[in-house]
């Protein structure tokens, strides 16, 4: 088994996807602090209401997870999902019935 292969498994993609309500001006904010919060930790805008987080490893998709957790507001649904890179790379992207490339998985450096 060659190391990309391995790689492509032990790569994690921390999705977050949520509904959250903003009646109110308290609603808001805490859907804008939320929101903001989740671009703190490095989560990137996938789609509407839905943002990943690239991990090189599960223990690190863990350590994410548990900050969205501590973060979560009080209203509102959110869903926290994990898939390999190679789940990831398998997804289909179309914008206009024009399909476009899955964002690059990024490089990471481990130092030991």
């Amino acid at each position: 088994m060659n190391a990309e292969r391995f790689n492509a498994y032990r790569i994690m993609w921390v999705l977050v996807l949520y509904d959250l309500p903003t009646e109110t001006k308290a609603n808001m904010k805490a859907a804008n602090l939320f929101r903001k919060r989740l671009l703190d930790d490095g989560f990137a805008l996938f789609q509407f209401s839905m943002y990943m987080r690239h991990c090189p490893s599960r223990e690190n998709a863990e350590v994410h997870i548990k900050r969205v957790k501590s973060i979560l507001p009080k209203a509102g649904k959110v869903a926290i999902m994990c898939i390999t890179d190679k789940q990831f790379g398998d997804i289909e992207i179309f914008f206009a019935r024009n399909r476009e490339d899955p964002p690059p998985t990024y490089q990471q450096l481990e130092l030991f």
